[in-house]
């Protein structure tokens, strides 16, 4: 088995792994055989079963969700634009679900009885979200169609973000404090609020995106050598460029709307799995990004839901200030970055 086949193997199963401590480990720690007992349905109904399968299970499942969308559209998007920057908000997908989010929690007191309906529930904010990221989404797509240069489309997309952003800071100006302390709140992001009905949408968003993504490969492994090579060996740069842009939208948009924004995974993962697996091949980046969003994800929550804890720590702080430091300490390591 070459290397890279033996690494993503491992990572598999590490992943494996970690899935099954970060069910274990909480605020009530289960014991690791009781667990497996739960999953293969041989426990019998008790208070550790149910936190299991109603809590713990459907959060873990979520950050195997959340992690390998971030990542898979964060290679998307480095690898469209050319850009080691480049993350899977920078079309301003984060900054349209965040102003979704900002309406419903911020501008209720300026709309009126509009918003006055299941204001705060969870699912209010998801909706809000995905018309956020949608409505971004539609406005990205109408400029990559009358736009040739991917570059300005990577710069328009920046500024509807920071369009976006700046009308957030307004609503936020004229908030009173405990609305706007609820719109904090959904901006760290949070793992632990989903339904089982709410993961099955989030599941079924991220299957579709990375339906979409997987018919990129060939193309994105094209436009390593640069749009001139790619259209001379037959890559239709628009069309795939608009189906890039598509996977990344529902990828990252659903994940903003379910979880809230997350940081740190969507940038850096796609750096790590080239220093770890060594290619530039998708057909190895994409599994690579998967695992290793997925990994670094449970590992995150793990962190953050310390038994020792008396908290939980917010996730999008936990996704950086963990994370970050690796980041530059394996980048200093490799002294230059290979794309």
């Amino acid at each position: 088995m070459q290397k890279p086949k033996r690494l993503l193997f491992l990572g598999i199963l590490l992943v494996i792994i970690f899935f099954l401590i970060n069910i274990s480990f909480g605020s009530a720690a289960i014991p690791f055989e009781e667990v497996l007992k739960i999953l293969s349905f041989q426990a019998e109904d008790s208070v550790e079963k149910y936190i299991v399968l109603s809590y713990r299970l459907p959060k873990a499942i979520t950050a195997i969700l959340v992690g390998s969308g971030l990542a898979l559209s964060g290679l998307l998007m480095q690898t469209l634009f050319r850009n080691p920057l480049a993350g899977p908000y920078v079309l301003g997908l984060s900054s349209g679900a965040s102003l979704g989010v900002a309406l419903v929690i911020l501008g209720s007191q300026f709309l009126g009885g509009l918003l006055t309906i299941n204001l705060f529930n969870n699912t209010s904010i998801i909706i809000a979200s995905s018309l956020g990221s949608f409505l971004v989404l539609l406005a990205v797509l109408v400029v990559a169609r009358r736009v040739r240069d991917t570059m300005a489309i990577l710069i328009i997309g920046l500024m509807f973000a920071s369009f976006t952003a700046a009308a957030v800071s307004i609503l936020s100006y004229f908030s009173d404090a405990e609305k706007l302390q609820q719109y904090i709140f959904w901006s760290f992001g949070s793992l632990g609020d989903l339904t089982w009905e709410e993961v099955i949408w989030l599941a079924s968003s991220w299957f579709i995106g990375l339906s979409l993504s997987l018919l990129t490969i060939k193309p994105l492994n094209a436009l390593l050598l640069g749009e001139a090579y790619a259209q001379s060996v037959g890559t239709q740069i628009k069309k795939n460029r608009i189906l890039v842009i598509l996977a990344t939208s529902i990828l990252a948009g659903s994940i903003t709307a379910f979880a809230g924004p997350i940081a740190f995974i969507g940038l850096a993962v796609p750096h790590l799995a080239r220093l770890i697996i060594k290619q530039s091949n998708h057909a190895f980046l994409f599994p690579a990004c998967i695992i290793l969003g997925s990994l670094l994800m449970l590992i995150s929550d793990l962190i953050a839901q310390m038994p020792s804890f008396q908290f939980t720590l917010p996730i999008n702080a936990v996704t950086s200030l963990f994370g970050a430091p690796v980041v530059i300490w394996l980048l200093v390591r490799k002294k230059k970055m290979s794309f």
